[in-house]
């Protein structure tokens, strides 16, 4: 008979055990050896399957163990050490204590996953990993970050295959009460609730369910609760399920309700109020609205709190393609706001404008959530150099008129969470040169330029430290296969060959993420005879682990799945390529540490960051990579090699394919399988060896996810945090006012008469110009605006490139026809085709850059006529 309710009953804990519980219920553990370690010693049987989670573990064990426990001194005094160990952790000054008082009191994090631990299943990618990341690294150095997210029922999904290679979904449904989190309870012991209003009169209320991340609170709101009606208790059933609707009632609760769920937490606990919210991705929007309707309740109008609002706002976009971000019918999207629903003191259409896509070829019936995004933040950026720049391409319509060079969106490049990623064999040859204390806040903090104390590790000890995590790989990869198998329907007699599957001794590449089709995972495909011919090599022979998850609604995503599932089941290769399925971290934390070679072979520049090779590096492992994402800006051939981009405008992508494949299948034969089989004096591969001693030294510290969250707060948060306090309701109205009168007498603003005076008659370097410009401010004065001089570098078709920038000074007032002349040195520090330009900017002291407004007025075409370009 099958029961209708499941849940665990938990053993009671000896007294002298009790910091068992806290330490199983904050989630350091899952980066804290010491901890981990400590738990499996409780029972290492029942540790291993509970797959490594504390709070499964406690409640599995033997109360005859835990007596047993409670009575040895040695345990216990680890016990103690690890409680205050945490204890120290979390109440001790880090890196954020120590820098200047100007920093944020707080600051919330918001993203729709996080990818914390294997035991908290709250993530599908790249994206909920790099928040997890976020929240641990920022607890690593002490930044008072409050995380916020929802909590799904049923998590993302659970992987398998059919027996002919077809991804199968299943959803296992999570109780809270067996994860490591804990309800939000006001002080009578009642849990915390926030509460939204849907149209027709209904309310949707969620729970908040709070997870300790180190020193982080991460709130999850779960709208699982016996108030809602079935349907409203299905919002946070799935992550990334369900129809538009749904998606946007989970956006909604993630943004309105995760603001909520954060003043409730600030006013339970006394945690100090965020000065700056920082949205991961467009999904959590909408808290930007709520902070308006905040700051409404206190009298601001809509446009004053709208200043005050973006000033402490940060955005990160994470996609480099329109058709990666949500966008909702403007229908929908006003049937959920306004005097019947959500937010009623707002105009619904000062919430529809946020949304719209007023660029050319924007679709002016959809609600776009990044465009929102980035109209309610101050502050923006993508996750590398190459992002960024793709971002201000891909956004550059909403600042009409400004070079994408120009639109306001940075770049902060990803990093990873070390502690979490690298390997316990790879963290204790460091330790073993540094210390383990001082290794531990190398790792967690970064800040160095180079790690020199790995670069002179023996050779020998790198190459016994690669063949260790080569072979553990090897144990996992089989174990993993017969589980797929058997799901598949094999019999036990039908699997004896997976015992001669992979090699320790042969070069291991790997491969593992999400499989929508920009990341071409069946890539290696393309020649298949080729890469049979590699996989077999009688000397020099290949082998490649390759896991990913297609999204249950994407059909050819799954196809491609197949084909790659297909062709590992030939027997011909099967033992040298396999695909494993459910794809997570538990997986991640074993393949990284043990593959020779990532690949990773996106269509250029379609990959925002790619951390995954990141991981693989901090664990000596070489990239094979597309020059995109990251390895654009990092790459060296000291620690990888670099696939050639066939992007030439007349490239269809079928033939971009086969020249990119081509030279995958080149680089492997020619120079990468070599140089791991040639064997130096001391019959090592030392080249090789070198190559993983510089990855650790030279690369390590850079992907840091410390060196990433120092970045936020230094070029982000800090500012943010200066622009909020700027902002009081005075400022923010004054501020509303002039960017209302600016934009309303814009019109009369003019460039009129553009003149050079040369000192020499000829120009040459070194020369320096003197520019008189006449422009015209209509209602406007010279306090409004900023005239600049824009010079450069010319193109063939007059564009200036690597521009250069120098305001002008207003001569005297302004003439009977009410226009005023500007002047200016023009320095010519630059040989060949060159040019300049004139060009009038609003300009406020609280303004984050000068095209914030999306304003600016340029000479017209009879003006440049006389004024002329330098010479070419």
């Amino acid at each position: 008979m099958k029961a209708i309710r499941r849940f665990t009953v938990r053993p009671v804990l000896p007294e002298p055990l009790r910091p068992l519980s806290d330490l199983a219920r904050n989630l350091r553990w899952s980066w804290h050896t010491e901890t981990r370690d400590l738990f499996q010693s409780v029972d290492p049987g029942q540790w291993a399957s509970s797959e490594g989670d504390p709070v499964r573990l406690l409640g599995s064990v033997r109360a005859g163990r835990l007596a047993e426990l409670a009575e040895d001194r040695r345990f216990l005094r680890r016990l103690t050490a690890a409680a205050d160990d945490l204890h120290d952790y979390v109440t001790g000054d880090r890196w954020y204590q120590t820098q200047s008082a100007q920093l944020p009191a707080a600051v919330a994090y918001f993203s729709p996953e996080f990818g914390i631990a294997a035991a908290l299943p709250q993530y599908s990618g790249g994206l909920g990993i790099l928040a997890g990341d976020h929240l641990k690294a920022a607890s690593d150095l002490g930044v008072p970050l409050i995380g916020v997210g929802l909590l799904y029922r049923h998590g993302y999904f659970r992987q398998s295959l059919s027996r002919d290679g077809w991804q199968q979904e299943h959803y296992p449904v999570l109780d809270p009460n067996e994860l490591p989190v804990a309800l939000l309870k006001d002080a009578d012991g009642t849990p915390a609730q926030v509460s939204l209003a849907l149209p027709g009169g209904k309310q949707l209320h969620a729970r908040i369910w709070l997870a300790q991340v180190g020193r982080v609170p991460l709130l999850m709101l779960d709208s699982d609760v016996e108030e809602n009606d079935l349907g409203e208790r299905g919002v946070t059933d799935r992550l990334y399920g369900g129809g538009s609707e749904h998606r946007l009632l989970q956006e909604m609760l993630l943004g309105i309700g995760g603001v909520r769920a954060v003043r409730a937490y600030c006013r339970i606990t006394g945690h100090p109020e965020p000065e700056v919210f920082h949205t991961n991705e467009g999904h959590a929007g909408f808290l930007g609205l709520e902070r308006i309707a905040e700051l409404g309740y206190q009298g601001l109008d809509f446009d004053a709190a709208l200043e005050s609002v973006r000033a402490g706002t940060v955005f990160t976009t994470h996609t480099p393609v329109p058709a990666g971000i949500d966008r909702f019918d403007r229908e929908l999207v006003a049937r959920h706001f306004g005097p019947d629903a959500e937010l009623p003191g707002i105009d619904v259409e000062h919430i529809l404008r946020l949304g719209m896509e007023t660029y050319p070829g924007g679709e002016p019936n959809l609600f776009n959530m990044a465009v929102m995004g980035l109209r309610l933040a101050q502050r923006a950026n993508g996750v590398s150099l190459l992002h960024g720049h793709v971002s201000r391409e891909m956004f550059s319509g909403l600042w009409p008129g400004f070079d994408p060079d120009e639109v306001p969106i940075t770049s902060v490049t990803n990093g990873v969470h070390a502690p979490t990623w690298v390997a316990p064999e790879v963290f204790r040859l460091g330790a073993r040169r540094l210390g383990t204390e001082r290794a531990e806040d190398e790792l967690a903090a970064g800040g160095a330029r180079r790690w020199d104390v790995l670069a002179d590790i023996p050779d020998q000890d790198i190459w016994e430290l690669r063949r260790t995590l080569r072979e553990q790989l090897v144990e996992e990869v089989r174990e993993r296969l017969r589980v797929s198998w058997r799901q598949r329907g094999a019999g036990t007699a039908e699997l004896g060959w997976i015992d001669g599957v992979l090699d320790p001794d042969v070069l291991t590449i790997g491969f593992a993420r999400r499989v929508p089709s920009y990341k071409r995972l069946t890539l290696m495909l393309r020649d298949r005879d080729r890469l049979m011919d590699l996989l077999l090599h009688p000397e020099r022979p290949i082998q490649i682990v390759v896991a990913g998850k297609a999204h249950p609604a994407d059909d050819g995503g799954k196809r491609l799945v197949q084909e790659l599932v297909r062709f590992t089941d030939d027997p011909r290769v099967r033992h040298r390529v396999v695909f494993l399925p459910d794809y997570g971290m538990a997986m991640a934390q074993k393949l990284y540490p043990g593959c020779d070679i990532w690949l990773n072979n996106p269509l250029r520049p379609l990959e925002a960051c790619g951390t995954s090779g990141m991981k693989a590096a901090l664990n000596g492992c070489l990239n094979l990579s597309v020059m995109d994402g990251w390895w654009d800006e990092w790459f060296q051939p000291d620690f990888g090699w670099a696939i050639p981009t066939a992007d030439g405008a007349g490239t269809d992508p079928d033939r971009r394919d086969a020249i990119e494949s081509a030279a995958l299948y080149d680089l492997l034969e020619q120079r990468i399988t070599p140089r791991f089989y040639e064997r130096g004096r001391t019959d090592l591969p030392d080249r090789w060896i070198e190559m993983v001693r510089q990855t650790l030294t030279l690369l390590g510290p850079k992907v840091l996810a410390g060196r990433m969250v120092r970045e936020y707060v230094e070029r982000l948060y800090a500012p943010a945090a200066r622009a909020h306090r700027s902002l009081a309701p005075d400022a923010a109205r004054e501020l509303a006012r002039w960017k209302a009168r600016v934009r309303a007498a814009w019109h009369g603003v003019t460039v009129d008469h553009v003149e050079t005076t040369a000192v020499t008659a000829t120009a040459e370097l070194g020369t320096t110009l003197g520019l008189r410009v006449r422009v015209g401010l209509g209602e406007l004065s010279p306090d409004d605006v900023e005239v600049q001089a824009v010079s450069g570098r010319v193109d063939p078709q007059d564009r200036i490139t690597d521009a250069t920038t120098v305001p002008l000074k207003p001569a005297g007032g302004p003439d009977l026809e009410g226009r005023r002349l500007y002047e200016g040195p023009l320095s010519l520090d630059r040989t060949g085709p060159y040019g300049y330009t004139v060009r009038i900017l609003p300009n406020h002291p609280l303004l984050a850059s000068g095209a914030e407004l999306g304003l600016l007025a340029v000479p017209s075409e009879g003006v440049v006529d006389g004024a002329g370009v330098l010479l070419r």
